[in-house]
């Protein structure tokens, strides 16, 4: 059976309302280097799935966010492992967003979605954020 990697990412916005805007990132490292995700990580153990969003956030990003309703649990198999990656709705409550990790950042619009090269995990999660996010 193939191990399970259990992580949480935050699809920060510009009003967590009505998002007319998110942020993602390049990977920075990796067998995925350049593709785009939403910034997060890994569950610690003990952790609840909200705590490690704060935590890793402040980590990847230098950044304080507020976490807001549930999107969806994504479950993807990579072929190494099975992805179980929880998804919230964010927004940054205090700092800048610093990339410590990531290569490169952008805010995209609801319009903008398909312009980056998602990692395959996050495919069902893009078609979900649209459904969420008003036409600028």
């Amino acid at each position: 059976m193939m191990k399970t990697v259990r992580v949480v990412a935050a699809v920060i916005c510009d009003d967590m309302k009505a998002p007319s805007r998110i942020f993602a990132t390049a990977k920075g490292y990796g067998e995925f280097k350049g593709q785009w995700e939403f910034p997060g990580g890994k569950i610690e153990k003990g952790e609840a799935p909200k705590e490690a969003l704060v935590r890793e956030i402040r980590e990847e990003l230098d950044t304080e966010i507020e976490i807001g309703s549930f999107i969806d649990t994504i479950e993807y198999d990579y072929p190494a492992f099975h992805l179980s990656m929880d998804c919230f709705w964010a927004k940054v409550r205090e700092g800048e967003l610093i990339l410590k990790e990531a290569e490169a950042a952008r805010w995209l619009t609801r319009g903008e979605l398909y312009e980056v090269r998602w990692l395959p995990a996050d495919l069902p999660l893009i078609a979900l954020i649209e459904k969420g996010m008003r036409e600028l």
